[in-house]
């Protein structure tokens, strides 16, 4: 979601000043407000019905110091405002306390303006979690938006909501079981090692609207690094642009990095956890380390991938471990010799989804979810590499 294809950190004065010159009208997406939500109880209801018809509908951007008539900006005023921070926040806790189900990775900007005052831009996302309700002073309302601003939901409206968030998530779901099964088929992009593999999907909410088409073409100016490699080569294919890095005694890859048209992402990795033989008896073992530092190192650059192309959170991480039947995790025994060993029970691990609400996040948080139940795949209450602070300590 941006303005004029910028992306949200960009946002400018002369974005908000374009608005104005070329009369941009209030939209499904857009709405304008000459000032800041007060403290009475009317306003700041107004407020929150304006916030949730956006991630009831498309998203959109709710941008307070323009002045407007009959929905067309006519000027862009600005707010004086003796402290953003202070203000910032109470805008936040409004949202944050007035509507349930809670609103993921809606974003607030202070823009300065040369007339020394500031504009406020709230991004709000189309959300996953529908519907959502006002539930400021028992006020109970749902509210979407159309062409001509936002009304309040009937029945069969929130009905439909419910089952178009259902809809949404399942449908995120078959994507990534069905390229799984590619995978297994060996009908991957390129041609890769047989074997276990760890695969990680990176799927954006808005990856089936028909409107989520990325330039891909970029991607050949800086070939993206797909996992676990020093070296790598890059072109573009028929799904969108592919990165991969060959092994040294076959023709097939050991690592890929497929980014989609529409968003996605999809890495494969073949050597981290290939079995070890040590005389002569094979060792099916996780690194529990160097794996979870891996996909550490690899989330922060994917997530830039998408956010450099436009793609707009949430998002929804997915690991992926194929072929671990029997596997159990590498530890240092000295540390945890009171633990015994238990291997994986099933051929596939599906790790459930974690979300993602924006691109600045604490990665080490948001996988150790993902992390906790590999480790209790194996038998282990989570993932020993944390602290009990919950911090990554490799």
């Amino acid at each position: 979601m941006s303005l004029y294809g910028k992306q949200f950190e960009s946002v400018d004065e002369n974005d908000l000043l374009s608005l104005v010159d070329n009369q941009v009208i209030e939209r499904k997406t857009l709405e304008y407000k000459e000032s800041l939500p007060g403290n009475s109880d009317s306003e700041k209801r107004e407020f929150l019905a304006d916030v949730s018809s956006f991630a009831n509908g498309s998203g959109g951007h709710l941008i307070l110091g323009i002045r407007e008539t009959d929905g067309v900006p006519t000027e862009l005023a600005g707010l004086e405002i003796a402290n953003l921070d202070s203000e910032k926040l109470r805008l936040e806790n409004i949202i944050r306390d007035g509507v349930e189900p809670r609103i993921p990775g809606v974003g607030i900007r202070e823009i300065p303006l040369k007339n020394k005052k500031v504009a406020i831009v709230i991004r709000v996302p189309r959300s996953w979690a529908l519907p959502h309700m006002v539930t400021f002073k028992a006020h109970s309302r749902f509210y979407s938006r159309n062409s001509a601003g936002k009304y309040p939901l009937d029945v069969s409206e929130i009905r439909a909501l419910f089952a178009l968030s259902e809809t949404t998530t399942e449908r995120i779901r078959n994507f990534r079981v069905e390229r799984l099964a590619r995978i297994v088929a060996r009908e991957t992009p390129i041609v890769v090692n047989e074997g276990p593999k760890m695969v990680l999907h990176i799927i954006p909410l808005n990856a089936f609207d028909p409107a989520a088409r990325f330039d891909v073409s970029p991607l050949g100016r800086n070939i993206p690094r797909p996992m676990y490699t020093s070296s790598w080569d890059g072109r573009i294919n028929f799904d969108g642009f592919l990165s991969f890095r060959k092994s040294h005694d076959s023709p097939s890859a050991r690592t890929y990095l497929q980014v989609f048209r529409n968003g996605s992402i999809e890495a494969v990795e073949t050597l981290l956890l290939r079995a070890s033989k040590d005389s002569g008896h094979e060792e099916r073992l996780i690194p529990s380390v160097a794996y979870e530092k891996e996909l550490l190192d690899a989330l922060p650059r994917f997530l830039d991938i998408q956010r450099q192309l436009g793609v707009e959170p949430p998002l929804f991480v997915m690991l992926s471990l194929l072929d671990v039947a029997d596997y159990a995790m590498a530890v240092d025994h000295s540390r945890f010799y009171w633990h015994d060993d238990y291997p994986i029970d099933r051929d596939s691990l599906l790790i459930p989804e974690v979300i993602v609400e924006g691109f600045r996040c604490d990665h080490a948080e948001v996988m150790r979810p993902i992390f906790d139940a590999v480790w209790n795949a194996a038998g282990w209450p989570r993932s020993m590499n944390y602290d009990e602070k919950g911090k990554w300590k490799g």
